[in-house]
């Protein structure tokens, strides 16, 4: 059997040439933002004014949120082991799973789901309380209201996309909140899950986005540590707590 090509419909490269999604890539480097370029290679097409701003926003909103995050920990904790800058960022990035960095992608399906099934805010909580589980993209270990989740929605109205699952977002944070004394805001990954099912893209894509957005910060992390720290430092606490065995010896024979 013959080796099949492998195809794929997002660069075009040749000699002297190169294309993403049909555009040349001089026009799109004299032309183009990273964010619009961000909607073309991931969309396929160019964003209009309103869905690169809304690009922009998000990416902006997810850029950092200090060192105590897992990826930062990580990819500090690697470069301080002595390793190269791009092993160290690829650790960080490693460490963005389903705990840390997956809430958009959990939060979009839910909203992109229950949406193109008529579902409201209250069946939808009520299901997963019910369940005993717990909604992806709302509450935060630090923030009682996300500052960044009211902007992105002003963005998001400033641009035309606010829309049923956006409402749905809102309504779920406050079906949640009902006779509750705990604060469950809707925090920045759920708002970017709204935002992102809005603008037709796939749930799929949720971690993608926390990774374009993370990346620089992991960057500027991994290269204060490299360049301000001293190898190996205190990163996490020293020794721990053994709840281990109490001390023994081997038995003789």
């Amino acid at each position: 059997m013959a080796q099949q090509d492998w195809t794929t419909s997002i660069t075009k490269t040749g000699a002297g040439e190169l294309r993403v999604r049909g555009y040349d890539i001089n026009s799109m480097i004299k032309g183009l933002s990273f964010a619009q370029t961000i909607y073309l290679i991931l969309k396929g097409e160019l964003p209009s004014e309103a869905e690169a701003r809304m690009i922009e926003a998000m990416l902006v909103s997810s850029i950092d949120h200090g060192i105590t995050p897992p990826s930062n920990l990580a990819a500090r904790t690697v470069m301080s082991g002595g390793n190269s800058l791009n092993s160290s960022v690829a650790a960080g990035i490693l460490c963005i799973g389903e705990s840390h960095g997956g809430a958009i992608e959990q939060c979009a399906r839910i909203l992109q789901e229950s949406v193109a099934a008529g579902r409201s805010a209250a069946e939808v909580v009520a299901w997963h309380k019910e369940r005993k589980i717990r909604l992806p993209g709302f509450g935060h270990r630090i923030h009682e209201r996300d500052p960044r989740t009211t902007t992105l929605l002003e963005v998001a109205d400033a641009c035309g996309f606010t829309g049923d699952h956006i409402r749905l977002a809102v309504g779920m944070m406050e079906e949640l909140e009902k006779g509750s004394s705990r604060k469950l805001p809707l925090n920045v990954d759920g708002a970017i899950a709204a935002v992102i099912s809005e603008m037709g893209f796939d749930w799929r894509m949720g971690k993608g986005f926390f990774i374009i957005a993370r990346t620089p910060g992991l960057v500027a992390h991994v290269f204060e540590e490299w360049s301000t720290q001293k190898p190996m430092r205190k990163l996490g606490p020293l020794g721990g707590h053994y709840d281990g065995p109490e001390d023994r010896d081997l038995p003789q024979g």
